[in-house]
């Protein structure tokens, strides 16, 4: 059979016919015209495709699917991320991540224990979104998965969920061998006041890697009290000027006056955006010691220190 041109995209029926056509090219236009109606009644059309045995129809079954949400959908990309093309299952993975019905986290708490890893993977980056409380005990079974990017989803999974019972799960991935993993964990702890969160947070500010570092120093600034920084001081000395940028930002936030004397220093600094923090942190502690580290300022080559040491030296006097 020679199709026509489409008449009506929104005629379910004409794509539905075309999805069987023997060439795959009309197959995939058929596929991207039911997306474009964004009518759910298209949805198990699309599913159908999503077993064509063209790759590039699979594929743009799985970039469909993604317009939609809801279980039915989710289903069908559970489906296509465990396709054996490569492209057909990571775009399966990122439109599952854009899903944001809760139901549609029903067919994915069972791919966590899948034996292909990108499946694992592609199936708790979807779990992340729609913080399932009932996804708590697979994301804590992924963070021990042998394969890094698992553990760094899982990580996710249980961040998002921010329950204090998956803590002693999250600060052991503090720990692990991977600086990815490590960071999602160390970010994660964002949530908790404990006593042990912030244990593991100093331990991380002495991370050999800047990265994990850096998300401590900024996490760090978020749960601590005002005035208790102390620790993040030593960080103003770390090679890396990432690390500098959050603990000037959370010893400001904290109105840390015994690190007035490093942040202005750091005014020094050949990086723009080292010197503007330096000068809005500096503001934030408001103390009359930081007057000469922000008057050298005044006139700073970049207009956003300018205008930040103007806001601060206001802010003092």
């Amino acid at each position: 059979m020679v199709f026509e041109p489409f008449e009506d995209e929104n005629d379910l029926e004409d794509l539905d016919a075309r999805l069987s056509d023997p060439d795959p090219a009309i197959r995939r236009v058929a596929v991207m015209g039911l997306a474009d109606t964004a009518d759910p009644d298209a949805i198990p059309l699309i599913a159908r495709a999503v077993a064509d045995s063209s790759a590039d129809v699979r594929l743009q079954a799985a970039i469909a699917l993604g317009e939609f949400d809801g279980l039915e959908a989710a289903t069908a990309l559970c489906q296509a991320l465990q396709d054996t093309d490569s492209k057909v299952s990571k775009t399966a993975a990122d439109s599952l991540a854009e899903l944001k019905d809760p139901k549609s986290a029903d067919p994915l708490l069972a791919l966590t224990n899948h034996e292909d890893a990108k499946v694992r993977e592609g199936a708790l980056l979807g779990l992340k979104q729609l913080r399932r409380p009932d996804a708590l005990a697979n994301g804590i079974e992924g963070m021990k998965d042998p394969v890094t990017a698992v553990r760094i989803q899982a990580v996710g999974v249980v961040g998002y969920l921010k329950a204090e019972e998956a803590l002693p799960a999250l600060i052991a991935s503090c720990r692990d061998d991977d600086p990815e993993v490590r960071r999602t964990a160390v970010g994660a702890l964002a949530f908790s006041k404990s006593s042990h969160a912030r244990d593991a947070l100093l331990t991380a500010l002495m991370d050999e890697h800047w990265a994990v570092r850096e998300i401590a120093a900024e996490v760090l600034g978020k749960i601590s009290t005002t005035g208790d920084g102390g620790p993040l001081i030593p960080l103003l000395d770390d090679p890396y000027w990432q690390v500098r940028v959050k603990a000037v930002r959370s010893l400001g936030k904290l109105k840390v006056t015994a690190a007035v004397a490093k942040i202005g220093a750091q005014l020094e600094e050949q990086t723009s955006n080292l010197r503007k923090e330096a000068a809005a942190a500096l503001g934030e502690i408001a103390d009359r010691s930081a007057l000469p580290f922000l008057e050298d300022l005044v006139d700073d080559p970049d207009p956003d220190v300018r205008k930040n040491v103007r806001w601060a030296l206001g802010q003092i006097e």
